[in-house]
């Protein structure tokens, strides 16, 4: 399989079965969801289950963190633009759809600031990995948009609609030690140990009867594909809000580095 159109993605092969796709730089910035990164994030997994040579993919943050949000430039492009409301709304859904359906085990490794398109992928690894200190942030309403990019899908099937709740409507952020306990995560680490429990793990897959693994995945995923509507809905209604005042008040305060003040109550929503 010829990765070499990924620019934002760095794909490399760490050992026969087993993929390394890695986030940013090292040393470098946290990796921001640029609209190039947005859609290798929605690619990658269908080229990744059509792959003969890999069993395993290890999605990893380079430099400081996993995965900030969108960027800012992007995001006021949505809240303008319809094509570009329309693309993203399409690579937002495929990035969910085509992770639950790659036949592939995937592991996510986590550290730092984890949050956007990165964070998604995180979530819906079939093992996902963090370090204690992780911060897991879903800020959409921070934004002033519903929690559509994949957070009703599986935040409450992995730790509850209370807990699921109170992350996502109050934005607060989890650490991965708290994310281990409430059942967000599949294990918490020590940082300095993160990348070699994912490649611990990603071994032990690799090695296992992989139609097993995989008919077991495609089994389980049922339940993700159960909660597709809510889904559906969550990402259309989060795509409606861009078009809307408090998305351009939320734009406007991230750039501005201060607290939203976002319109009075509206009169139907």
């Amino acid at each position: 399989m010829d990765y070499s159109r990924y620019k934002d993605l760095k794909v490399r092969r760490l050992e026969p079965g087993i993929l390394e796709l890695v986030m940013g730089e090292e040393g470098g910035k946290l990796s921001t969801a640029t609209a190039r990164l947005h859609k290798e994030l929605a690619d990658i997994w269908l080229d990744i289950d059509r792959d003969p040579e890999t069993r395993v993919a290890i999605l990893r943050g380079a430099g400081k963190g996993f995965s900030a949000g969108g960027d800012l430039a992007m995001v006021e492009q949505i809240t303008q633009d319809f094509e570009a409301r329309a693309r993203v709304w399409r690579e937002a859904r495929d990035l969910v759809y085509n992770l639950i359906n790659c036949s592939k085990m995937v592991v996510s490794a986590m550290h730092g600031p984890a949050v956007g398109a990165g964070l998604v992928a995180g979530l819906l690894a079939d093992v996902s990995i963090a370090a204690k200190n992780a911060r897991i942030i879903d800020g959409h309403t921070r934004l002033g948009v519903a929690a559509g990019d994949h957070a009703a899908i599986v935040w409450p099937l992995l730790c509850g609609m209370a807990k699921a709740k109170y992350y996502l409507l109050l934005c607060e952020q989890v650490s991965g030690e708290e994310a281990e306990r409430i059942g967000l995560i599949s294990m918490a680490c020590e940082q300095d140990q993160l990348n070699g429990k994912a490649l611990e793990v990603a071994r032990k897959l690799a090695a296992g009867a992989q139609t097993a693994l995989r008919w077991t995945k495609y089994s389980l995923n049922n339940w993700l594909r159960l909660a597709g509507p809510s889904f559906d809905a969550s990402l259309a209604l989060e795509m409606l809000g861009f078009t809307g005042p408090e998305a351009k008040e939320g734009v406007a305060s991230l750039r501005e580095k201060r607290q939203p003040s976002f319109p009075p109550e509206p009169k139907d929503f």
